[in-house]
């Protein structure tokens, strides 16, 4: 069962999930350091989350008329779907090694340091986010 404490808390768990992904393949960047033509790979997901953040926050009022579900296991219309997604893309600009592989080491420690910090900062956002939600609730409970 999942509940909405704000706006943003679907854009902040895609984020975490996005966040963990990358974590994942930065990780598997190291470990083919010694894979013969291996190239790294990164993940680009901050336009998507930026589309969504645009389209969860613009002031437009011209909402969109959404396909009715009168069963859980109808499809969705394409407009229900999240179309954005993050893509996969070859890290460009490394110089291949003699055996054909892109991967740096001090390229990789640091994009894995940097969405480390990331991510930490989202958790914490979360964290305030669904403490704020939770002090209400008590606030609401004592009356």
């Amino acid at each position: 069962m999942s509940f909405e404490i704000s706006k943003s808390f679907n854009i902040m768990e895609k984020a975490l999930n996005y966040r963990s992904l990358r974590a994942d393949m930065i990780s598997s960047n190291i470990a083919n350091i010694d894979t013969p033509n291996y190239k790294s790979r990164d993940i680009d997901f901050e336009h998507a989350l930026q589309l969504e953040a645009n389209k969860l926050y613009s002031s437009n009022t011209n909402d969109k008329l959404k396909l009715a579900k009168t069963n859980p296991r109808d499809l969705s219309s394409l407009q229900d779907d999240n179309l954005q997604k993050a893509t996969v893309f070859f890290r460009d600009g490394q110089d291949a090694r003699n055996d054909g592989n892109t991967v740096d080491l001090d390229v990789e420690t640091t994009e894995l340091a940097k969405n480390t910090v990331m991510y930490d900062a989202i958790t914490a956002a979360l964290k305030k986010d669904s403490a704020i939600f939770r002090s209400v609730i008590d606030a609401s409970s004592k009356v």
